[in-house]
Formats: structure tokens, sequence, C-alpha cells
């Protein structure tokens, strides 16, 4: 882990020239974390890495390219950690994923940055998340609607609706725990999807 918990590749793992890719994009994702892709600098990260600006283009033409690498790997992190969702296991899949957050701060962290930037219609990655958010919904929606068919969600909701509830809930959870780490965030996901997601007992 770095001094920033973030999960560092091991070394000896990867020729040198994939390990040193690797170092740039552990390195970049605690730098993107605190001070945001808008404003982390390649040059930060190349120090980091021991590396001068122009040795890390080598690597990365770009900050965007850069950028790209660290959200594909945060997005396998957390994919390796929680799973696919499968049919009529969605909820059970975002609980997973809620609770792999509270234990990856770092990574947590970079997302919310990000996504606060991306709000901006003029960030360069707003098209992006915006269209993130559209196809995550979309494909939650559909899962809520197998699970209502299976009597594992309650039919009185509109899963178009509970599909950006969930992860508004999981991303303001995500917010409070960052700014709070006493916040349970498993425990309030968990009590959300009792009394709003869940047939009655």
């Amino acid at each position: 882990m770095t001094d920033e918990g973030m999960p560092r590749a091991p070394r000896g793992s990867y020729p040198k020239g994939l390990q040193r890719r690797q170092r740039i994009v552990d390195e970049a994702m605690v730098v993107f974390a605190r001070s945001g892709v808008t404003s982390g600098s390649l040059r930060e990260v190349a120090k980091r890495v021991g590396l001068t600006p122009a040795g890390l283009l080598h690597h990365f033409a770009t900050k965007e390219e850069l950028f790209a690498e660290v959200l594909r790997q945060r997005d396998e992190r957390v994919r390796a950690a929680a799973g696919d969702p499968a049919e009529h296991t969605l909820v059970e899949q975002m609980g997973k994923v809620v609770a792999h957050n509270a234990t990856a701060r770092g990574l947590t962290a970079l997302y919310t940055v990000v996504v606060a930037e991306a709000s901006d219609p003029d960030h360069p990655s707003h098209a992006a998340f915006a269209s993130r958010y559209r196809d995550s919904a979309r494909r939650a929606a559909e899962l809520l609607r197998a699970g209502q068919a299976a009597g594992e969600v309650r039919p009185d909701i509109d899963p178009d609706r509970a599909a950006r509830l969930l992860s508004a809930v999981m991303d303001g959870l995500q917010q409070q725990w960052l700014l709070d780490d006493s916040v349970d965030m498993p425990a309030h996901f968990a009590e959300f999807v009792r009394g709003y997601l869940q047939p009655p007992a």
C-alpha cells in the first residue's frame, strides 16, 4: 500500500517498462484523488515516480490518457471485489461495492473528486460521466425489473427512478464517509435497501 492507502503493484511482477507504467498509474490515483484531475499535474505524478515530465509522456501521451487508465483500473478493482451483477443479484452486488469502497479510501476519494469536477459542462469528462450514469441506471433498472418478477424487489417501486436513487444514495454516503469516517456506509446502505427495495417480511 502507498502512504495514501493506494495499492502498489508488486515489484518484479512486470517487465521494467510495464512496472514503471503501473507505478505511474498508482501515483496518479493518489494525485488525482487529492487534487482532482484538473489541478493534479503530470509534473507532480512524474516527481513521485522519479521521472521528468518528458519521461512520463513516454508512457502516457496526455493527462487524459493517463486518467482514462486510472479510471479503468479503479473500475476493475471494484469489479474484482464485488463481482458483476447477475440476474436478481443487483442489490447484493451494490452492497459489496459499498463495503469495498469503505476499505479503499483513496479510490473512493478519487471517484468522488472527479465526478464533482465533471459536473462542469465544460469539463472534458462531463459527457463521459453523464453517459456513465445513464448506462449504469439503465442496467440497474433492468435488473430491478428482474428482481420484481422474482419477488425479490418491491413491486410498487418505479425501477427507473429506483436505479437513479441507488447510485445517489451510494454517492451521498461516500461523500459523508470521506468527511467523517465514523459513518458506517454498509450499514446505512443496507438500511436503505431494507426500507425501500425489499418486500415486507
